[in-house]
Formats: C-alpha cells, structure tokens, sequence
C-alpha cells in the first residue's frame, strides 16, 4: 500500500473517530464514576472490537469481492452512498449549527475493569457507524487480487491506524475530560469539524464511485 491510500484511510477514520457517538458517550459515562482506569479499559475493549471488525471484513467481504465484479460494484455504490450521506448531513448540521455532541450523565455505579473493557467491547462491535464502515468502507482500502498473505497485512494496517486513532482520541477524553469536552461543545467547533467532514467524506464517496477493481 502507498503512503497516499494510507493517508487517505487514515483522514476518513479521523473523521469517524472524533464525531460524537457511542464510544465516546460510553468514555464520558465511566470516568467520572470509574476513574480513568476504567476510561482506559473502555479503550481495550474498542481497540479489540475494530481487530474483529476487520477479521470478519478480510475473512467475508474481502472473499466475495475477489470472486465476483458485481458484488465489488454493489459495495462499492454502497460505501459510496454512505460516505456522501455522512458528508451532506455534517455539511447540513454545519450550516444549521446543530449540536454534535451527545449528552452522557454519569455512570450509576462504579465500573470494574473487566465489566469496563466488555462494555468497550459490545459498544464498539455494535456501533453501527462503525461496522457500516468496515462493511462498505473498509474493503475498499485493501488491494484486490492481492495474496492471501498481503490482505492480511493491509487488514493489519488498516485497522492498526484505525485503533490507534481512536486510542489517542478516547485517550485525550479520559485524561482531560473537561476540556476535551467543553471544546467540542463549542458551537464554533462543531460547525468547522461537520463541514471539514462533509467536504472531505463526499470527496471521498465520489472517489469511491469511480473506483474500478484490480
């Protein structure tokens, strides 16, 4: 893989990664109550969700692609379609200045460390922005009529950078929660960050649309 594909998978995922949804709610419910060993253990459990993610994408979605052009080009148009539906609908909340940010009360009880890492876990394996994304995003990335072995490799990468972008993100979180978090309640950065992501994500999808199988 080029370092231009790698940049370009490493952009979408930074996007996916820093807009509000279930991973950060659930990191923003369990460090007030739990500490931020907890918060760190909700990251083990994301962390080893996406490494499933991506098996189950290279063992299954990866196989079919390789074996037939019309199911490359269904999901292809599919992760296509969810690319510039993400990005007309953050270019939306942009210009109407909507709120991004998911409210998250604390949570009730203090949280051991291996509840805290199943709860990362289940979170993220059932997040549907994120299996959407490995299911009509993700193969995209990985070079067709590639080797066995290379596959592998790219999957490794790929969900490598994925992991550690939401590492560092979720980390920032729990170590400085507070202000991580009044930040991104900021109308002003809520806004930038949903039009940076609208243009970039129909650039993307339009990308997407055009690409042809090796």
């Amino acid at each position: 893989m080029s370092l231009a594909e790698l940049l370009s998978f490493a952009s979408v995922a930074a996007l996916l990664v820093m807009s509000p949804g279930p991973n950060s709610v659930l990191v923003t419910k369990t460090v007030p109550a739990s500490g931020r060993i907890a918060g760190f253990a909700n990251i083990a459990g994301f962390v080893a969700a996406f490494y499933l993610h991506g098996a189950l994408s290279i063992l299954g979605i990866s196989l079919i692609l390789a074996q037939s052009a019309h199911a490359f080009f269904i999901v292809k148009m599919a992760g296509a379609c969810y690319l510039c539906w993400i990005g007309v609908k953050a270019l939306i909340g942009a210009w109407r200045g909507d709120a991004m940010t998911p409210s998250a009360d604390p949570a009730a009880k203090p949280r051991r460390l291996p509840r805290a890492f199943a709860e990362g876990f289940l979170t993220n394996v059932l997040n549907p922005k994120v299996s959407m994304f490995y299911l009509a995003v993700f193969p995209q990335f990985v070079p067709h009529g590639a080797d066995g072995h290379m596959a592998v490799g790219s999957t490794l990468t790929l969900v490598s950078i994925h992991a550690l972008l939401n590492a560092i993100w979720c980390g920032l979180l729990v170590l400085l929660l507070g202000r991580v978090a009044n930040a991104a309640r900021q109308p002003g950065f809520q806004r930038w960050l949903k039009g940076i992501t609208g243009v970039v994500f129909l650039g993307f999808g339009a990308k997407l649309a055009t690409l042809r199988a090796t």
